[in-house]
């Protein structure tokens, strides 16, 4: 697996791959649900590259980006298992050199949820992430679906940059108790590891209640997440459109997500669903 450190050697790699050439983003603390996401670009694709940039302007909370896992040596490792054939690791500097002042600043999909919830957390993803296809200029482009409302954000970007690139996103990898992988999963002791996997339950009523509209859906959510103790808070749960993150009208494609706080540890989770 060929290490790039700078987007000159992310060009030079990228225009010499075979195509398709995949990408897989990731911030690091890599888990098996990153892996499945190079594995399915690697079965894909020609060629491979994952990233690993921890992003400091997608974190609202300086002690946040402090806490966030990093071991560098074994995403690498992960990440060659997995299939990769290249891996971009930029320092800081060289993603935000002295004197940056360039910003994608996002509307639409990024507004509600996660954006209310974290001003400027979008802003930050869409920097990064139009960075990173402009620098590699990939065929296919491969996020999970845990982060739903970011792949509504990613695709957002895509269409209206014009950008060449088929935004893929893959089905969320699940504990057996249902509990999405994630790197904050790690920051959970054991009693509230237990108590997180009602998330995945409450969204399971949710969907379970769509039928009754989409405020029987929310309450049903929400209504799991009031008896599990280790839940110490819930930003919010909402029916949205999957591709505007708009309020449901009852037509096409939803999804139920929901963001809540075990412990100190916040976790998102979604389920998508139709009305059919």
């Amino acid at each position: 697996m060929e290490r790039l450190t700078t987007f000159e050697e992310l060009r030079a790699y990228a225009g010499a791959a075979p195509r398709p050439l995949g990408l897989v983003p990731t911030m690091g603390a890599v888990h098996a649900g990153h892996m499945s996401l190079v594995e399915r670009s690697s079965r894909e694709c020609a060629a491979t590259v994952a990233t690993l940039f921890v992003n400091p302007a997608q974190f609202d909370d300086k002690g946040d980006f402090a806490r966030y896992p990093r071991d560098a040596e074994g995403d690498l490792a992960a990440l060659a298992a997995a299939g990769a054939d290249a891996v971009f690791t930029p320092p800081e500097r060289e993603v935000y050199p002295a004197g940056f002042a360039t910003w994608v600043r996002m509307g639409g999909p990024a507004l509600p949820l996660e954006g209310a919830a974290r001003p400027g957390h979008f802003d930050g993803v869409a920097t990064i992430v139009a960075k990173l296809l402009i620098g590699a200029l990939p065929d296919a482009a491969y996020f999970g679906q845990k982060d739903g409302q970011q792949v509504a954000v990613v695709r957002r970007l895509v269409a209206d940059l014009g950008l060449s690139v088929r935004v893929v996103a893959a089905p969320t990898v699940r504990e057996a108790d249902g509990l999405a992988l994630s790197s904050r999963n790690g920051l959970l002791n054991a009693e509230q590891r237990r108590g997180a996997a009602a998330l995945h339950r409450a969204l399971q009523a949710g969907a379970a209640a769509l039928g009754e509209g989409a405020g029987a859906a929310e309450a049903a959510c929400r209504a799991v997440l009031a008896k599990e103790p280790q839940v110490s808070a819930v930003d919010y749960v909402a029916l949205v459109d999957q591709a505007t993150m708009a309020p449901w009208s009852g037509q096409g494609e939803a999804m139920l997500a929901a963001a809540v706080r075990v412990g100190s540890v916040r976790l998102i989770d979604n389920l998508l669903m139709s009305a059919d």
